[in-house]
């Protein structure tokens, strides 16, 4: 296997992260906590999800059309033809295989804040 590359995109923060948001190994990427519009409508935090994970793949020269597998965080599992409905946008068919998962999130925002945390897996050859 060639060199495993890790990407820490949020070293801004005083205390640093424990974890790395982009992490290449061999022909796969893998991707965590892709949020985005946090506090707006489940729709556009699925949205705005993402463009988070499609403006980190473009770090590494991919595009959405790479992912092959992702794993949905939700606050409100009721909100999965929500996500569903984006999906069909965003991917146009060429779905990635997926898990949905309803959790809390410890987040600031409480009920309004964070809806929807994406995790995913892209194929890079």
């Amino acid at each position: 296997m060639s060199e495993i590359k890790r990407y820490n995109l949020d070293n801004d923060t005083a205390e640093g992260n424990a974890y790395s948001e982009i992490v290449e190994a061999g022909d796969f990427v893998f991707l965590s906590f892709c949020v985005g519009n946090v506090g707006q409508s489940v729709e556009a935090q699925v949205n705005g999800a993402l463009d988070n994970m499609a403006e980190r793949l473009k770090k590494v020269d991919l595009t959405l059309e790479s992912v092959v597998k992702v794993d949905v965080m939700m606050k409100d599992p009721w909100n999965i033809p929500t996500m569903e409905k984006v999906f069909k946008e965003r991917f146009k068919g060429v779905y990635p295989a997926r898990k949905t998962i309803s959790t809390e999130f410890a987040h600031n925002g409480g009920e309004s804040g964070l809806q929807v945390q994406i995790d995913a897996v892209a194929y890079k050859k």
